[in-house]
């Protein structure tokens, strides 16, 4: 059979990257992740940069000497998930498995990837934030005071002219939208993400992200296949955790990282175990924040 299976994983693996990008409420935090280096596996190299600082000009001697130290520091992405799919031999036929195949990625990165890889982000954003963490009971009367607290908090740390993000619970958000008070403040703004443009709400010069209630807890357990009842995969809410009100944070702090390792396609005269397409799918996911953000990020907790 004349098939290239491997040109169909690269287009495939191409066309998740970029979605998932688009799709995740979080993937803007993919492009602070900048010159980052991957080449395959859970690691990747992160480039540090060193400068030195300022000293004395001298008169005789002129501009002192300084120096730039370029670096690549290894960090290992903690989440490594997949999972696989097979598609009958006698519903998919050489000429429509690209169309098949893509649907089906499209159709699982859409509904069980995206919202797990938010979920993980936000988590841990406010777990890794938990010394500026504010608990506050969401209340009509008070939350847009609430959230323009949070907002001058983060400005009063790190400035008036860096950008700053605010993910907010989707049900927080349509509670702000029911005020008279928000609706005299708030602004439309573009905001990129990847290709995607988009209007959105903005308050004081924040972006207000709107992120489904579901993705916004405190922790959330992972499923890894091998406890009884986990048969389906995905995840689930923690024991104990929280609802997230929003965070607020300097769009530069979270680096995100999400990878598709290479996709494996096998046609079904190649895959053993059974007459069908063989499709396996793997990511690679992770989020840090540098330690001189920790302190500019504050995450909203809801009360008991």
């Amino acid at each position: 059979m004349a098939l290239n299976t491997l040109e169909y994983a690269q287009n495939l693996q191409k066309a998740l990257d970029r979605k998932m990008v688009e799709a995740s409420t979080s993937g803007w935090m993919e492009a602070n992740a900048g010159q980052v280096r991957y080449n395959g596996g859970r690691e990747v190299k992160v480039p540090l940069m060193e400068l030195t600082g300022l000293k004395d000009y001298q008169r005789d001697d002129g501009y002192p000497a300084g120096g730039v130290t370029l670096s690549y520091q290894t960090l290992t992405m903690g989440m490594d998930r997949g999972t696989s799919f097979r598609l009958d031999e006698m519903d998919v036929n050489e000429s429509n498995f690209v169309a098949n195949a893509s649907t089906v990625a499209g159709e699982f990165q859409r509904t069980k990837v995206v919202p797990e890889v938010d979920a993980y982000r936000y988590s841990k954003i406010a777990a890794l934030a938990e010394a500026t963490q504010k608990v506050y009971t969401v209340d009509k009367a008070t939350v847009l005071d609430a959230l323009l607290d949070d907002i001058n908090f983060v400005k009063n740390l790190v400035g008036e002219t860096v950008p700053l993000v605010c993910s907010i619970n989707g049900i927080v958000k349509s509670e702000l939208e029911k005020l008279e008070a928000f609706r005299k403040v708030v602004a439309i703004a573009d905001f990129v993400q990847g290709s995607i443009h988009t209007k959105i709400n903005m308050v004081n010069d924040v972006p207000l992200l709107p992120v489904p209630s579901a993705r916004m807890k405190t922790s959330y357990i992972f499923a890894d296949g091998m406890a009884e009842g986990e048969e389906k995969g995905g995840f689930e809410e923690g024991p104990g955790a929280k609802d997230i009100n929003w965070i607020v944070m300097p769009k530069k702090a979270p680096i995100a990282v999400s990878k598709q390792d290479k996709i494996k396609i096998f046609d079904p005269n190649t895959y053993q175990h059974g007459d069908c397409w063989f499709i396996g799918y793997r990511k690679y996911h992770e989020l840090w924040v540098l330690k001189n953000q920790l302190g500019n990020i504050r995450p909203n907790i809801a009360g008991q």
